[in-house]
């Protein structure tokens, strides 16, 4: 994989990601909705940087998709919580193969800082904290 496709395979995770955080804090309230809302504009800083990192490479930014099948139906706020965990899952991985691709010390730091802002978010969420985020 090149340094391009692991920017372009972590947009579309952060896409797919807007979407989902986007859906779960439908069924949230109280703290749970904001802490939701602020993973929503951490996730669309991340994405909108990515996308600069592309563009500023000559890149066209991968479009987000009109809709994504969730892995899970969200129905309650313990369901919405359950799919915010399985997203930052997801991403901790993608983000670990760029911090594993990365050809340039920008994008590198990046990658490292948003494998951190994940791994993060999963405790934040109630996962235990594991040894090596974004490892599969």
């Amino acid at each position: 994989m090149t340094q391009v496709e692991a920017l372009q395979a972590a947009l579309a995770g952060e896409h797919a990601a807007l979407y989902g955080v986007g859906v779960a804090g439908g069924k949230l309230s109280g703290a749970k909705f904001q802490a939701a809302n602020e993973l929503y504009e951490q996730h669309r800083r991340q994405r909108d940087k990515l996308a600069d990192l592309l563009t500023a490479a000559g890149e066209t930014p991968v479009a987000a998709e009109p809709a994504y099948d969730l892995p899970m139906a969200v129905t309650t706020a313990q369901t919405a919580a359950s799919l915010i965990l399985v997203i930052e899952r997801r991403l901790a991985a993608v983000y670990g193969d760029l911090v594993e691709n990365a050809e340039e010390a920008p994008v590198r730091a990046l990658a490292i800082q948003n494998l951190l802002t994940t791994s993060s978010a999963q405790v934040s969420w109630g996962s235990a904290p594991v040894a090596f985020p974004g490892a599969v």
